[in-house]
């Protein structure tokens, strides 16, 4: 297609469909997110983060037996490189994303197996290493930066409480488990978002998983996609206690300034991965006597509420910063856990690219100046 043929520019590729997928379904306009045909309410309010991942990366629901392996498989793969581990203390000072990305992009140094080896088999247990290890690597790193030898995984303990546990060694309450593992569930997959294309676009050019993880974490860190739940709690500081919403959101509103945790790119009603999030969170600040930054919350969602006739409301991002504090996650540590929950998204995002492969290489419409003769050096 010449430049002449082209018709429109669909800017940030709004509106392009680049594929045909069986993993995740999002219907913005009535806010129903499926995967492989499962609402995301039943997912959050049965299932397991093991077993949604077992969903994205096999297309079906585990049996007891099947789950039990898998579970088993990812506790058998918590162990990190040595050489990944150095990496990660050398690092130790750095943001949690940037230790991340680099150590994950580091993950296979020892991995004495050919490059070549791309059968799905091979893949998916890479895909079941990376979901056991990224958790691994953003708690050792925490504990590193806090002058603390690593806290070894427990083999005892799901997905989500061996998480929280090796923050400082202590088993989880069962609440702050179950919201780790909701926040997991709801972050695991969206579609086509930022950082799901740029996985994509890696497999589209035969790049191993490694490599389109590290992409998509890169991706993720732009505060425009991971950072908003980060953002959202520094409003929640800013505001400081209950009662300063209402000034707070009106003089943002009155500066035509975006009020961070609403609004979505595709949702136009509520995102229904929020709900789940806010119950909770409501329930974890009631337990633990730390009631201030839900009430907070409440708040601007309250101030907020005009705006929904416009079609903003509360995001999943609105909710997820307070949950992680709540369960005791320093603020810079927010966009690696967003990325713990999304791996196995990316993962099976690769999967289904490499199954059907394509290099992905859209057109641009250029709009420069038209060609013109090269004038030699000495005479410009």
């Amino acid at each position: 297609m010449t430049q002449q043929e082209l018709v429109g520019v669909h800017r940030g590729l709004s509106g392009v469909v680049m594929h045909a997928s069986k993993i995740t379904s999002v219907d913005g306009e009535e806010g129903v997110l499926l995967h492989h045909g499962y609402n995301i309410h039943d997912l959050a309010k049965h299932s397991t983060f093991e077993e949604l991942a077992y969903l994205l990366l096999s297309g079906e629901l585990p049996t007891q037996s099947e789950l039990d392996s898998f579970s088993s498989a990812l506790k058998a793969n918590r162990k990190i490189p040595k050489e990944v581990i150095d990496i990660i203390y050398i690092l130790k000072n750095r943001h949690p994303v940037d230790v991340l990305r680099t150590a994950v992009s580091a993950l296979p140094i020892p991995d004495t197996r050919e490059r070549s080896d791309v059968s799905l088999e091979a893949i998916t247990e890479e895909g079941i290493r990376l979901i056991s290890q990224m958790p691994i690597i953003v708690a050792y790193h925490q504990n590193m930066r806090e002058g603390r030898d690593p806290i070894p995984p427990s083999n005892s303990l799901g997905h989500a409480a061996n998480f929280l546990y090796m923050m400082n060694g202590k088993e989880p309450p069962r609440d702050a488990a179950r919201l780790m593992d909701a926040d997991l569930i709801v972050h695991v997959d969206h579609d086509i978002n930022a950082s799901s294309l740029t996985a994509r676009v890696t497999a589209g050019t035969k790049a191993n998983l490694y490599e389109a993880v590290t992409g998509a974490i890169g991706t993720l860190a732009g505060p425009a996609h991971g950072g908003a739940a980060e953002d959202v709690m520094k409003m929640v500081e800013e505001i400081g206690k209950p009662g300063n919403a209402a000034a707070y959101i009106q003089d943002m509103l009155d500066g035509k300034r975006r009020v961070t945790g609403f609004g979505h790119r595709v949702y136009k009603t509520r995102d229904p991965r929020a709900h789940h999030l806010e119950e909770s969170v409501q329930k974890l600040s009631q337990e633990t006597g730390n009631e201030i930054l839900y009430a907070i919350l409440k708040e601007v969602r309250e101030n907020m509420e005009p705006l929904q006739q416009k079609g903003i409301y509360p995001n999943v991002d609105f909710f997820a910063g307070v949950a992680y504090s709540l369960m005791g996650f320093p603020t810079d540590m927010f966009i690696s856990i967003f990325a713990v929950g999304r791996a196995p998204g990316w993962i099976a995002q690769y999967i289904e690219q490499i199954k059907e492969n394509i290099l992905i290489r859209p057109l641009s419409h250029y709009v420069g100046l038209p060609e013109r003769p090269y004038i030699p050096i000495s005479r410009r």
